[in-house]
């Protein structure tokens, strides 16, 4: 099936990078924000949004709120691995370098390479974009943090390769859409991932997650989120090591959904290759 992916930021982002590199054959749509991805997949089957989940370096990217309001499925998902680079407007000396932009998260992920050189933190919506901003204010005193791809795009010149802290750093990607879509149960490693919302009931977490560790099925992932306009309840997304149509899984979401007023399957899909590194 031919599917066009989604994705936040403009060229030359690292989402559109994971993209390409694993579906080179697909039409990638830029988004201004996460919730206009979720939004275009959410309203056209041919459409997936590829959302980046969590980073091994600073953590949770934050789109969990998104997950829970559109309830997409989850087909796979993809380590990718993110070089940041120092970029400036050709001609630029390091010793000029004044200003950094670029997101948040690339930011953080490169602190140490910022405070070393004493360069004035600016965020941006996305990397990309910042590489775009440096290289329309042609000013030798600003750079911006990216990838190569950026470089290329907008004319920049890379004056530092790979500056990340972590130079294992790793963004997971998602790919996602509005069909459900379940593989068949093979000899591969599966991971299903869900949401749920428990009754109120003292020791209801306990509980809950007690057919897991009596049925020995792993779960990988577990975070709580408050429920819109309350901090008395809250939803939980969770992931576990295999697939759902296995006895033992099925046997654990069964006894999971016995103490739940909300529960909802996002996806069985293939382990990413990368788990085993």
């Amino acid at each position: 099936m031919k599917f066009s992916i989604a994705y936040q930021g403009i060229r030359g982002s690292y989402s559109e990078s994971c993209a390409k590199e694993n579906y080179p054959d697909c039409e990638t749509i830029p988004c201004k924000t996460f919730d206009e991805c979720f939004e275009i997949a959410n309203s056209d089957p041919n459409i997936r949004a590829i959302i980046p989940e969590s980073n091994k370096t600073t953590g949770n990217i934050g789109v969990e709120y998104l997950i829970f309001k559109y309830r997409l499925n989850i087909y796979a998902e993809h380590f990718y691995s993110i070089k940041h680079n120092l970029l400036v407007v050709p001609g630029a000396k390091f010793k000029e370098i004044k200003n950094v932009y670029s997101h948040a998260q690339a930011l953080s992920q490169s602190s140490q390479f910022i405070k070393k050189n004493n360069l004035n933190e600016n965020v941006r919506a996305d990397t990309a974009g910042s590489a775009k901003f440096v290289s329309e204010q042609k000013d030798k005193t600003n750079a911006a943090i990216a990838s190569s791809l950026s470089a290329e795009i907008y004319g920049l010149s890379i004056l530092e390769k790979n500056i990340q802290d972590d130079q294992k750093n790793v963004t997971r990607f998602l790919i996602m859409g509005k069909n459900i879509f379940q593989p068949e149960l093979k000899d591969k490693k599966y991971i299903t991932s869900f949401l749920f919302k428990l009754k109120s009931k003292p020791a209801a977490l306990y509980s809950a997650l007690s057919g897991f560790a009596i049925n020995g099925v792993n779960l990988t992932k577990l975070q709580s989120f408050p429920e819109k306009n309350s901090f008395s309840s809250y939803f939980f997304l969770c992931e576990l090591d295999g697939h759902i149509e296995n006895k033992k899984v099925k046997n654990s979401l069964e006894e999971l959904g016995l103490h739940c007023e909300d529960m909802h399957v996002l996806g069985v899909f293939v382990a990413d290759n990368f788990r085993e590194k």
